[in-house]
């Protein structure tokens, strides 16, 4: 996808790493750099910069609803996931009458707002089976008449898992009419194709896949779930009348995907975000794909040669960035590969390998050389 000399024009920060951590953190190219500095630029205009202000989110709206497959109208911007799905749950007013579908392979950002509530909803779990896998004959029982919300992640953080969209979404439409859908898209958004764009919300955060910075997050919300979708939270930005003669009598709310940015929105990250999707649009979400997937193959075939367990199977028709596995010590491991500068993620006694298009055959194999070394090391 990347030629040497494009790959150190783009992401010179990757000189000399093998930088496999991308589902954490990913590595901004270089005109991520140059919006940053324009938003600066514009930031010192004071107030008249507020023009420039305002156009990059249209046009971080029109770029981010062209590659998730809605209209800029159904897209907004929140500062950080777990913002949107606060929302969420303040547009669902559930009461503890409504049910709600989590899963084991979901971040906390879409499991707890439910948990956390003051009224909290019955809480039903949808547990992955021994191959980390969501099998959809698993939720059936779990949906019924008082579900109002399942909540998936379209690629899981945990384990890389991608969500089977078309019979989820048969069920729940099937199973339970009352219930929405809503999509964590943050570990697909940038590396794979977006295939549940029919979801009622979408929602992901920006520092990811995407390549942007950190205090943004997209949410996406089609025109048919808007009114029903809609957040009681009070602001001024999502308020149609927030400055009319009316404004201390009522406050009229956009609906649907407005009504998540309820004040004045995070400019520096979404200038970000505007300049690193169009360059990924650049490059294109297929081409990434089908360049970047063959080494995610190629490392969990790799791992299993090791006699690592990877926590998900590969399944070429429906490839993520994502492999993942555990072991006795893999908090040793992930410290030796830190010495050689290979960046994974460690987490209680997890090691997950992230890998994007601006990854190459030589990562992989650094990757699994070190591991072997590693593992020998641990037998020894």
């Amino acid at each position: 996808m990347l030629t040497a000399a494009s790959r150190q024009a783009d992401f010179p920060a990757l000189s000399g790493i093998t930088y496999l951590n991308t589902a954490a953190e990913s590595i901004p190219p270089v005109v991520v750099g140059e919006a940053i500095q324009t938003y600066w630029q514009d930031k010192l205009c004071g107030m008249k910069g507020r023009d420039s202000h305002f156009a990059h989110v249209e046009a971080c709206r029109e770029i981010s609803a062209k590659m998730i497959g809605m209209q800029s109208a159904e897209v907004s911007f929140c500062s950080c996931s777990s913002e949107a799905y606060n929302l969420l749950a303040s547009a669902l007013d559930l009461t503890a009458d409504d049910e709600v579908v989590i899963t084991d392979l979901d971040f906390p950002a879409g499991a707890t707002p439910w948990l956390c509530a003051a009224r909290p909803p019955k809480v039903a779990l949808w547990k992955a089976n021994a191959d980390g896998e969501l099998i959809t004959d698993d939720l059936i029982p779990l949906l019924n008449d008082k579900t109002r919300l399942v909540q998936v992640s379209m690629v899981s953080f945990y384990n890389g898992f991608r969500i089977d969209w078309q019979p989820l979404k048969a069920a729940v439409r099937r199973l339970a009419p009352n219930a929405i859908i809503a999509v964590d898209i943050t570990q697909a958004f940038g590396r794979v194709p977006i295939d549940c764009n029919d979801a009622d919300v979408l929602i992901s955060s920006t520092h990811k896949w995407t390549l942007g910075i950190h205090g943004g997050c997209v949410v996406g919300i089609p025109s048919e779930s808007a009114e029903k979708l809609t957040t009681h939270a009070g602001g001024w930005l999502h308020v149609a009348n927030a400055f009319e003669a009316d404004r201390f009598e009522r406050a009229i709310t956009k609906t649907g995907a407005a009504s998540f940015s309820v004040g004045m929105p995070n400019f520096v990250s979404l200038y970000a975000l505007n300049a690193s999707l169009r360059y990924l649009d650049a490059v294109g979400i297929d081409a990434i794909n089908a360049y970047a997937n063959p080494l995610v193959e190629a490392t969990n075939r790799g791992l299993i040669e090791l006699g690592l367990r990877c926590m998900t199977r590969y399944r070429s028709e429906a490839p993520t960035g994502i492999v993942a596995f555990r072991h006795p010590q893999a908090a040793e491991l992930a410290a030796g590969l830190l010495r050689e500068n290979i960046h994974v993620m460690y987490h209680a006694g997890r090691i997950r390998i992230a890998i994007h298009g601006y990854n190459t055959q030589e990562d992989v194999s650094r990757l699994l050389e070190h591991l072997s070394i590693g593992l020998r090391q641990i037998a020894a």
